[in-house]
């Protein structure tokens, strides 16, 4: 059984349809220190080592167990966003994705024994639709505190869909998480059956 260092209930319910056993182990890091560390690196780059730094702080606590981390970050016209701070903040955040192209990384990482044993991130390109001051609202009485939660203010599961008028990528990245390439990490360690 591996360890999920994540309370995210999206890559919590992909492992459990996956047929994943896991257990969570969430990892407690300030990620926005980090991110601040990395400066103006890629967001692909930001995700991985976000992922991989939950990976590796969970697995020095569980010696011996395989420890998945994950990160997703958005990008709109290479300005990154993170969480909503408050319901104002995830207007804002809305306002601005409006008509244009955002850009999902999501990476993933397996660490045992505080050392990282696989590691990947992918990319997914959603385009935002115009929204109306009416629609923000409306999404986020219906949305709110749901997406707090969420980089990018939207549940693809949801109503978030609705964002949207077209998608470039995984659906699992867009989920946030690279699950296939994380199910073929798992049958190689050994987790799964190959």
């Amino acid at each position: 059984m591996i360890v999920l260092a994540s309370q995210s209930s999206s890559r919590r319910a992909m492992l459990s349809d996956a047929g994943v056993p896991f257990e969570v182990h969430p990892a407690h890091l300030d990620e926005r220190a980090l991110e601040e560390r990395l400066g103006d690196a890629p967001p692909r780059e930001i995700a991985l080592a976000l992922a991989e730094a939950k990976a590796l702080a969970v697995s020095q606590e569980m010696p011996g167990r395989l420890v998945l981390g994950s990160d997703s970050l958005v990008a709109v016209f290479g300005r990154r966003f993170d969480k909503p701070a408050s319901r104002e903040d995830a207007a804002a955040h809305l306002r601005f994705f409006s008509g244009k192209p955002l850009h999902l990384c999501s990476a993933a990482a397996l660490a045992r024994s505080g050392r990282i044993v696989w590691s990947q991130a992918d990319e997914a390109v959603l385009h935002v639709r115009t929204l109306s001051e009416s629609f923000i609202e409306d999404y986020l009485a219906a949305e709110w505190p749901e997406v707090s939660g969420c980089v990018g203010v939207f549940r693809i599961e949801a109503l978030g869909v609705q964002l949207f008028e077209r998608i470039e990528g995984d659906q699992f990245t867009v989920l946030g998480m690279p699950l296939l390439p994380v199910l073929g990490a798992l049958r190689a360690e050994g987790e799964l059956k190959a």
